[in-house]
């Protein structure tokens, strides 16, 4: 088994959590601390880290550690550097950027989702190099904003640094489970445009708030014509059709008929499911007579179905099995992850496996068991000499 540094990954795993890279400008926050941490550790190996902005103050982080081995296929490693908020303080037993070590278990935000498991990937593939020559090259990624519009990943596609890589392991939270398969992810906003009027007066205007609430009953029979249509996945669920937000007029002003109301829409896909369909559902079910429709999409993530038998799905499950000596559990991503891009933009294989729990993200009191980090760290290791190898079994 290839050996790893099980101190240097849970202190530099410590060190990542301690820097609050939230994106809050008004606090003056932003992912930058984190990959400078990120290439410092790789210019300290003597890795040689290309850092570039995907936006101000967002930067992306990629080395490309050759193996020295000869020819041979190029595997990712992918993780971000981007942290949710830490919410109410007051719902926190302990420092959110403290880094703690306690029960066995290190607390902080960001500690599972997912500086742990971007510390397991720059530590494993420092393993794999200091084990001996293999073939090809591992390029290791730190990327930005992958809690938001996932600016950084889709940066990378556009650079075409994808375009080298024959497959991805995406480091996220699945407690153990191997991911091959994500919920897609289509929003929308629905705008409808009447005319404003005086509240005494209505049939002088045109409302839209009848023609909202109307959209926002109809979504949830669409939701139920999916379902039927695409039954629950094995791995993912349902689809679902979720209006999230309706807004309209004023408080201030509630004897005025609105000229414009806007209803958002969440849906959550499965494999077989068409978003510009969907999208096309939900404009024709808007249409109302007098009001004006528009439909725009916020954000357009389709599903990810990568075979199990796919060369990057296999060598980690091989090395699941060889680290764990447990047969690997299949599972989905329920959201969407930077792998979504690499698959869909970058026509990149990726699966999401990585140390944390699957429901601890974003949490209170987030935490990672201290051994999970370990063990994924060697599962990296193992994954990336059998991926590169093609040692599949």
């Amino acid at each position: 088994m290839i050996e790893v540094d099980a101190r240097g990954v849970v202190e530099f795993t410590q060190a990542l959590v301690r820097v609050p890279s939230t994106n809050d400008p008004a606090r003056g926050r932003d992912e930058r601390p984190a990959a400078e941490l990120v290439a410092a550790k790789m210019r300290e190996w003597g890795w040689e880290p290309h850092v570039q902005e995907a936006a101000p103050g967002r930067p992306n982080v990629v080395a490309v550690v050759e193996g020295g081995g000869g020819e041979g296929p190029t595997l990712m490693f992918e993780g971000h550097t981007d942290v949710v908020t830490e919410g109410d303080l007051s719902e926190w037993t302990v420092d959110p950027f403290g880094g703690e070590i306690r029960d066995g278990r290190l607390w902080g935000r960001g500690s599972a989702d997912m500086k742990s498991g971007l510390a397991a990937t720059l530590y494993a593939t420092r393993a794999l190099q200091l084990a001996g020559p293999f073939p090809g090259r591992i390029k290791v990624c730190a990327l930005a904003d992958e809690e938001g519009l996932m600016i950084g990943a889709h940066h990378f596609v556009a650079e075409g640094l994808a375009a080298d890589v024959d497959g991805a392991i995406v480091a996220e939270p699945e407690a153990g489970e191997i991911c091959a398969v994500a919920k897609g992810a289509l929003r929308l906003r629905v705008d409808l445009t009447g005319k404003m009027a005086h509240g005494a007066m209505p049939r002088h205007g045109r409302n839209p708030v009848p023609a909202a609430a109307s959209l926002v009953a109809a979504l949830e029979t669409l939701e139920k014509e999916l379902q039927d249509r695409h039954p629950a996945h094995e791995h993912l669920g349902e689809v679902y059709v979720t209006p999230t937000v309706v807004r309209a007029g004023s408080e201030e002003q509630v004897n005025v008929i609105p000229a414009v109301a806007s209803v958002f829409v969440d849906v959550r896909t499965i494999p077989g499911v068409d978003h510009q369909e969907i999208a096309g559902r939900v404009g024709a079910l808007a249409a109302r007579d007098g009001i004006i429709a528009e439909v725009s999409i916020l954000v357009d993530r389709p599903p990810v179905d990568v075979p199990v038998d796919d060369p990057v799905v296999a060598a980690l499950a091989a090395a699941h099995r060889a680290v764990t000596g447990q047969e690997p559990v299949y599972g989905g991503v329920p959201g969407s992850t930077d792998g979504t891009v690499l698959t869909h933009w970058g026509g990149v294989p990726s699966v999401v496996y990585g140390p944390g729990g699957k429901w601890i993200a974003h949490q209170a009191d987030e935490y990672v068991e201290v051994a999970e980090i370990v063990r994924c760290t060697r599962v990296f290791a193992e994954a990336a000499r059998r991926f590169l190898t093609g040692d599949l079994s």
